[in-house]
């Protein structure tokens, strides 16, 4: 019971910071869009669109999450938790695909502004507060996302307060070609809207890549590798432990270890010694799920067939 708690506690603080960036994206992109379009402003249009886009991959972030808490069944014995990851892949494919087209747009009218003279309409001033107020409203989504994303270990989340972080830095960008526009530097404001489609692109990278990593069962690290090894160093009658393999499974860790035991201890002495080397890893680490002990006599070399896996 208390594991059930703990998951819906999870599910319930991803929902709240997918439900938030929603609705923030939503509002913002109707001001943006709007305030662009009434103000001449092609950085804040850019922006707005940008926003567009988000309350889009939000919404399937949101499907995305709950087939992620699908129960395990035949052919997924460990869950379809992977969905977070597959959710994190469209955020960074959405975000990829809306930072060329802004990145495009904008090149063309500051070309057509600088190559031919193409007149430009004078930016209204209102255009500013807009992007100052998605400054102000991102900066807070930022930091609660991202907490959330760090307290719940789910990729989607974290790849949307990457994207909160990357919009922060998209409406700093359109302000400051606001502010050079209507100082008399019209093609600053396209120019503008080039670089939050910069700010957007490195983002859609940094999406992909993370996600693709934790797809392809990249090796988390030495720092986990230590601290399994440390928690089975301490199980009485383990003597060593000879290798680690993890991989990351959703937001927790699956793990298979090779630990050496006394060779003349009976089966059933091994089996228990595994079972506590087990239960010790489990209990002082939240984020692992499962863990397979395999042993064998310490001094021998292990092997696939050599001992006794857990399985």
């Amino acid at each position: 019971m208390t594991e059930k708690k703990a998951e819906d506690g999870r599910a319930d603080l991803c929902d709240s910071a997918v439900r938030l960036g929603l609705y923030a994206n939503i509002f913002l992109a109707l001001l943006k869009t709007v305030a662009g379009i009434l103000g001449h402003s092609s950085g804040l249009l850019a922006d707005g669109i940008n926003s567009t886009s988000d309350v889009v991959y939000y919404v399937a972030v949101m499907v995305f999450m709950r087939l992620a808490r699908k129960p395990p069944d035949e052919e997924h014995p460990y869950g379809h938790s992977q969905f977070e990851t597959i959710g994190a892949l469209v955020v960074g494919a959405f975000v990829l695909t809306t930072g060329v087209a802004i990145f495009w747009d904008s090149i063309n009218k500051g070309y057509d502004l600088y190559a031919h003279g193409a007149a430009a309409a004078e930016v209204r001033a209102f255009t500013l507060w807009a992007a100052a107020a998605t400054v102000a409203l991102k900066v807070w989504l930022a930091a609660r996302t991202r907490a959330i994303g760090r307290e719940t270990g789910n990729p989607a989340v974290s790849a949307l307060a990457a994207d909160h972080a990357n919009d922060i830095m998209a409406a700093a960008a359109a302000g400051t070609g606001i502010v050079f526009a209507r100082a008399g530097h019209a093609w600053v404001d396209p120019l503008a809207g080039a670089v939050v489609a910069v700010f957007i692109l490195r983002t859609g990278f940094g999406i992909l890549k993370d996600s693709s990593m934790e797809l392809m069962d990249a090796v988390p690290g030495g720092r986990l590798d230590a601290a399994i090894r440390a928690v089975l160093g301490e199980v009485k009658g383990v003597t060593a432990v000879e290798e680690i393999a993890s991989h990351r499974f959703g937001p927790y860790y699956m793990v298979n270890a090779t630990v050496c035991v006394d060779g003349g201890i009976s089966v059933s002495e091994g089996d228990a010694i595994a079972t506590a080397a087990e239960r010790a890893v489990l209990k002082r680490m939240d984020f692992v799920k499962k863990i397979y002990i395999h042993y064998h006599p310490a001094g021998r070399p292990c092997g696939p067939r050599r001992g006794r896996r857990r399985v």
